[in-house]
């Protein structure tokens, strides 16, 4: 991976991050290319042979989250999925087989568990352990593979990754980080030792709640040859136009990133003043239980606060009341969401827990509003 950019600051990465060479009355970033064969006469040789395989569009688009994820690193591959889940199946079962065992959190997204089920059916064993406390350590013994969540989705956990990949390494096994929450701007997981970093692009990456996008960075190598021949197998490609939109998407992340985070912080100074809230999670706060770990491996805290109100029905009265959020399951989008994340079963949460992921409002209209809700849902 080449990548004119390294050595720049976050912002000057993102907005040039994977652009071609400039040609002459042709548009910065080309547009979608929508192929599903090519022009292919003779031997089959060349970068782009048939649409499942290579696509222009993704490669512009791997290279650019190549260039975040991994900056100035040569000898690392990015390979685009159809969503996020797309690219964590293809990190865990393309790596293990009947027999081997794999570590996953406790504590991480809902879908887990339903992957754990399809991994045990397989004669995969699979253990599980919060992220908090490094807690998966305990369980590590004899692992083929290490996943890691963090901070976690959605209770805020955060683990040490350099630890639990020195301790993963020395024990033979490969180590995956989940770096959806963080963004490539936030943490950068090959950097601090890990063999994978995987995120779903739905989220922060794209931040317009508009795109399904998952991706894999990885050192070239057997490993990421073994995705990349998941992700043919599977065909669990993203669309040019998905692939397009992320790219464009992308040269605004440090601008919604650092407006995001700074609000977030904001938002959850405003809310531990609030009696009414409880287990307010997040790592940029400096009491948080996270934030000496989170200071010492992220860049930046994220954009989702978590906190908890008293009962299911004050929760459901307070979204009700929020007029600048929308009651949504997703996070990272430019507009604010928030939603109680016990309806949906799966997250072992209070009735009353909140995930709120802060969008790009000016701050002062997003906790006026926030503590508006609180103030009429107390009734």
């Amino acid at each position: 991976m080449s990548d004119s950019t390294a050595g720049t600051g976050d912002g000057t990465r993102a907005v040039r991050a994977g652009l071609p060479e400039p040609v002459k009355n042709e548009p910065t970033l080309p547009g979608p290319t929508f192929a599903a064969h090519f022009h292919l006469p003779g031997e089959p040789n060349g970068p782009y042979t048939y649409g499942r395989d290579e696509n222009p569009t993704w490669t512009l688009l791997e290279r650019a989250i190549g260039e975040l994820e991994a900056p100035g690193q040569e000898g690392v591959e990015t390979l685009t999925f159809a969503s996020g889940m797309a690219a964590i199946s293809s990190v865990l079962f393309s790596q293990l087989r009947a027999g081997d065992t794999v570590v996953l959190p406790v504590d991480g997204y809902q879908v887990l568990p339903l992957v754990r089920a399809q991994l045990e059916a397989y004669g995969i064993e699979v253990r599980v352990a919060p992220t908090g406390g490094d807690a998966q350590l305990e369980v590590l013994e004899g692992a083929k593979l290490l996943w890691i969540e963090t901070p976690s989705n959605p209770g805020l956990d955060v683990c040490d990754i350099r630890r639990l990949v020195e301790a993963a390494h020395t024990r033979g096994a490969l180590v995956a980080v989940d770096n959806t929450l963080a963004t490539p701007l936030g943490q950068r997981p090959l950097e601090l030792g890990a063999d994978f970093s995987v995120a779903s692009g739905t989220k922060q990456l794209t931040g317009h709640g508009d795109v399904l996008l998952g991706y894999v960075s990885g050192r070239e190598g057997e490993a990421m040859t073994a995705v990349r021949r998941w992700r043919k197998v599977v065909g669990a490609i993203p669309g040019p136009m998905e692939a397009w939109l992320a790219h464009r998407s992308i040269a605004t992340l440090q601008l919604r990133v650092d407006r995001q985070n700074a609000t977030a912080l904001v938002l959850a100074e405003a809310l531990r003043e609030r009696p009414e809230v409880t287990g307010l999670r997040y790592p940029g706060l400096p009491e948080d239980p996270a934030h000496k770990i989170a200071s010492q491996q992220m860049r930046r805290y994220g954009c989702v606060v978590s906190f908890t109100l008293p009962t299911h029905a004050r929760a459901d009265r307070f979204l009700d009341a929020l007029r600048l959020v929308d009651d949504a399951t997703s996070f990272g989008g430019v507009r604010s969401t928030a939603e109680r994340r016990g309806r949906w079963g799966g997250d072992a949460v209070p009735e009353g827990f909140i995930r709120f992921s802060v969008g790009a409002e000016d701050a002062e209209d997003l906790v006026a509003d926030v503590l508006r809700a609180l103030d009429e849902s107390a009734g």
